[in-house]
């Protein structure tokens, strides 16, 4: 794959059909998930794992990049190749996780700070030597009775803008990432009111930072009921606040918008993103940037057996399939039990 300007690669990374696969799960993260299947989380368990989706055939038509753990990046195949080198010779760019996960923010309970910024130059510089062409920043919001403050949304829309600007002097993509979670009780309506003022500091933020926002990506949480709320918004109201307010607060000369799936169920995440696309046209590309929601049928698929490597990338293509088509506008659930 040739040299590309950012704001090509930022394209690309949003292109008519396709999204981006997270699969940046650290070794604790991806541990959860390999318990679930009861899997032993050796090294060689997860490259074995990461293979296995790398390889799908057909991937790259339905998945523009794929964000890396450190040591996934770090790894090679059964084949000797290297990860990095396998996407790239399929026309898929690689990413990153560069933040170091996030820990309690001081003096504010309940509140989180994403870490990280520390050496980041440095380690900017050597994935991209690595072949990393984009990177991402996850900052943790929670809604609470206490939480967020405005010391917490302006603490992690501060270390977001710096992240990205970091990484455009590296000539990486940042892929900016405010997640207001889904856990508690809350409905929509708060999801929507914190979404909106997390986001309006985010990019008052990359403004003071000079950050090139053509150059760049958005990655936020879809307007969402919390988990334990007893009324549940259908997939109709999510795409309409998401959008409305995603209007009030995302400048149009972001390129696309790469949706987390934040805990959603596979179907439910590509209901909504479904629903989104039909409600056209955007000034932004409305994308995907899903991990659970792109994975969890393969990984039940797998169940860390190697005789069961053909099923789980079978499930894992479908997924694709159906995430891709919700990208475009064309998902019914009918197209599920084609599986």
């Amino acid at each position: 794959m040739t040299e590309m300007l950012m704001e090509d690669v930022a394209e690309q990374l949003v292109a008519r059909g396709k999204g981006i696969l997270a699969a940046d799960e650290s070794t604790g993260t991806i541990k959860k998930r390999f318990d679930t299947i009861h899997t032993e989380c050796t090294e060689e368990n997860r490259r074995n794992y990461r293979e296995l989706l790398f390889t799908a055939e057909g991937i790259s038509d339905y998945i523009s990049g794929v964000i890396l753990f450190d040591e996934t990046l770090r790894q090679t195949a059964t084949d000797g190749r290297r990860f990095a080198d396998i996407l790239l010779e399929q026309g898929i760019f690689p990413g990153i996780k560069v933040d170091k996960g996030a820990k309690p923010l001081a003096f504010s309970e309940g509140e989180l700070i994403t870490e990280g910024l520390d050496g980041l130059r440095e380690r900017l510089a050597e994935y991209r030597e690595l072949g990393a062409r984009f990177a991402k920043w996850r900052a943790v919001i929670p809604i609470s009775p206490g939480a967020p403050s405005p010391y917490g949304i302006e603490a992690n829309a501060h270390a977001l803008a710096r992240y990205a600007a970091l990484c455009q002097e590296a000539g990486l993509v940042p892929i900016v990432e405010p997640e207001v979670l889904m856990d508690g009780e809350h409905n929509i309506d708060e999801c929507y009111a914190v979404t909106e003022t997390a986001l309006k500091a985010v990019f008052d933020e990359l403004y003071k930072q000079r950050v090139v926002l053509e150059q760049m990506l958005l990655k936020p949480n879809m307007i969402v009921s919390g988990i334990g709320c007893p009324e549940q918004a259908d997939a109709a109201e999510v795409a309409s606040k998401t959008i409305y307010c995603f209007e009030q607060t995302v400048p149009a000369s972001v390129p696309g918008i790469v949706f987390l799936s934040g805990g959603q169920s596979e179907e439910q995440a590509t209901l909504n993103l479904n629903e989104m696309n039909q409600n056209s046209p955007h000034p932004w590309e409305l994308s995907y940037s899903f991990g659970r929601a792109l994975q969890t049928s393969a990984l039940q698929a797998w169940g860390g057996k190697t005789e069961n490597k053909e099923a789980a990338q079978h499930a894992f293509i479908h997924r694709c399939q159906m995430t891709s088509a919700a990208r475009d506008g064309r998902y019914s659930s009918d197209q599920e039990k084609q599986a």
